[in-house]
């Protein structure tokens, strides 16, 4: 997972600090994450997610399919 996550910035040529700012951390507590030093909480996860358009599948070495799930419908959209 964390290698995954320092991949994806790097090749979206982003620095940490940039990926810190976005996630309001600090730029040593991303630096945590992509070294493995501290475990990334749920919601961190499903930012990170969203922001590189992939599943949390992903980042968690579940898939090697980058492309994030379709939405799905709600109960009411029937």
């Amino acid at each position: 997972m964390y290698r995954r996550i320092r991949d994806l910035r790097e090749d979206s040529d982003l620095l940490q600090r940039d990926l810190a700012e976005y996630l309001q951390c600090s730029q040593v507590c991303y630096s945590h994450y992509e070294m493995g030093k501290r475990d990334i909480p749920t919601d961190v996860l499903i930012k990170l997610a969203d922001y590189y358009h992939t599943s949390t599948d992903y980042l968690l070495g579940r898939t090697d399919e980058k492309q994030a799930y379709p939405a799905s419908k709600s109960c009411s959209e029937g």
